[in-house]
């Protein structure tokens, strides 16, 4: 999408209301809008949806937690296949590569010949960084998968200190070095790519400046940051001038962010790791969720309205400036022997799909999004579990992943409005030709759910149902990854009341047409 649709677009539309539909026999529509028994659809199309709202964020987390270094294959130079072959049943729509890693990562140590790539301290999660994955492979990746490269450059160390050198190694890198890398993926002349055995141009088309800048009190503040921001921009695109560029905009930063550097970048980046446990009475951190699942539920079922606060400080922190914004880390952080063993239940899968769906009602803004990491060998935050040591163990998909899975795979172009659902029932609905969709999560944990559908004067012709449902308590291992949380297709009936099972998440597919 171009500067001047997205403008367009998404002033006229604003957040629309969430939605779901289902045929009704006409003598009862009215009678079912009223008591409550319908989700009710405008299906007329408001504002662009983003296909980067399904996005993965890739970070080697050293002795933290092995995501790159455990989904490598050292002994054959090569992703592990299990890990691939996951991953495209995720189907990210974009992955990124480097958070804080990035304030330490010099690009060259991870190119060329893998046997004169220099191993690297990771200065923020410990360990060391054997460098055998670097751009070539990350990019390699990307394309098996079929995700659009997102790539975080070294910002001068986002003004961090501490990452600027290593036992007298120089750690930040410039403009100048973002520059050249832009140069290396995109430049179909570039020298260096081609001696490097690699004559096709890489093609990165999104790349970002700046990662949580503005968390650390000791680092760029921000005036720094957006006049540096315009620098890095300028020498990047003379590199390339088809990029898209993201500049970072949390913290209230959005607003001079925006003024100083909104003419040289299409995106403002910002994130939310947050713990959504009761402060004054936690229920999910640990094991304590196992002890009481009515309260673990209900604390689930209201986290995302952490987030959808932190949405709407960001986008009305712009006020009337209107740049797409992009969500490049997002995810829970739960106290626990694993960071959040919860993470691994059915319940948390819901209360995912509750994020999700905010993120879509924001979608005239929200551009590209996340609602997890990507890969690593614990229940962490992440949607790709990779066990360890690998023998039969083969990786799988977290909860969070299922859902993110079964959304990216149902979604339309555009959003459309919904005015009306059951009470317990989560939508949101889009649209693409004559086909619309609903996102449906039954927020209650042993009741089902039956709503009809109404698509305004369009009649449903037909239909299909992707459904996921289990025990709220249900937990995900590497035992039993192959058995529960899978999506069941079923056929839609024409004028038929659509039941939700209790606990479950789904994703509708109806064909309409005139009445």
């Amino acid at each position: 999408m171009n500067r001047r649709t997205f403008l367009k677009e998404s002033t006229a539309a604003g957040i629309a209301a969430a939605g779901v539909l289902r045929g009704a026999a006409p003598a009862s529509v009215e009678a079912q809008r009223q008591d409550g028994r319908a989700i009710v659809l405008e299906p007329a199309p408001l504002y662009e949806l983003s296909p980067y709202l399904y996005m993965q964020f890739m970070e080697p987390l050293g002795a933290t937690d092995g995501s790159v270094e455990a989904a490598w294959d050292h002994g054959r130079d090569a992703w592990r296949d299990d890990v691939v072959e996951v991953t495209r049943e995720l189907g990210p729509t974009m992955m990124r590569w480097g958070g804080i890693f990035a304030d330490f990562y010099r690009w060259r140590e991870g190119v060329g010949p893998r046997d004169s790539r220099r191993p690297m301290l990771n200065l923020l999660w410990g360990g060391i960084e054997s460098n055998q994955v670097g751009t070539a492979e990350f990019v390699d990746l990307c394309r098996r998968v079929g995700a659009e490269p997102l790539i975080c450059v070294n910002f001068e160390s986002d003004g961090r200190k501490q990452y600027m050198n290593a036992k007298g190694i120089v750690r930040t890198g410039d403009a100048k070095e973002a520059a050249a890398w832009v140069a290396y993926c995109n430049d179909p002349g570039n020298a260096e790519r081609k001696a490097h055995g690699q004559a096709t141009p890489f093609g990165v088309r999104h790349w970002q400046i700046g990662n949580e800048t503005s968390y650390d009190k000791n680092g760029f503040d921000v005036e720094t940051a957006s006049q540096k921001t315009v620098a890095f921009a300028r020498a990047m695109r003379a590199a390339d001038p088809e990029i898209q560029l993201i500049a970072w905009g949390d913290s209230g930063w959005a607003p001079r962010m925006a003024e100083v550097a909104g003419e040289h970048v299409q995106y403002l980046a910002f994130h939310h790791m947050f713990d959504p446990d009761s402060p004054r009475q936690p229920v999910l951190r640990g094991e304590m969720y196992r002890r009481d699942p009515d309260a673990a539920w209900a604390q689930l079922m209201t986290a995302w309205q952490t987030t959808d606060t932190k949405i709407r400080t960001v986008r009305d922190n712009l006020g009337a400036r209107r740049i797409p914004l992009a969500l490049t880390e997002c995810h829970f952080v739960i106290p626990g022997r694993d960071r959040g063993d919860v993470l691994a239940s059915w319940a948390a899968g819901v209360s995912y799909a509750r994020i999700l769906n905010n993120h879509q009602r924001h979608g005239d803004v929200l551009k590209i999004a996340t609602a997890a990491d990507f890969c690593g060998t614990r229940w962490q935050n992440n949607a790709v579990i990779i066990p360890m040591p690998k023998g039969n163990n083969r990786a799988y998909l977290q909860p969070v992943a299922r859902v993110m899975q079964l959304y990216r795979r149902h979604i339309g172009s555009h959003a459309i409005k919904m005015t009306a659902a059951p009470d317990g029932l989560d939508v949101v609905a889009s649209r693409r030709a004559d086909t619309l969709y609903l996102h449906v999560a039954n927020t209650r944990r042993t009741r089902s759910v039956t709503a009809t559908i109404q698509a305004g004067e369009h009649a449903i012709r037909s239909g299909r149902v992707f459904e996921i449902t289990a025990d709220p308590a249900v937990e995900l291992s590497y035992l039993n990854s192959g058995e529960v949380m899978k999506t069941v297709e079923k056929p839609f009936t024409r004028d038929g009341a659509w039941e939700f099972p209790a606990a479950s998440v789904s994703a509708l597919e109806l064909e309409i047409g005139a009445p």
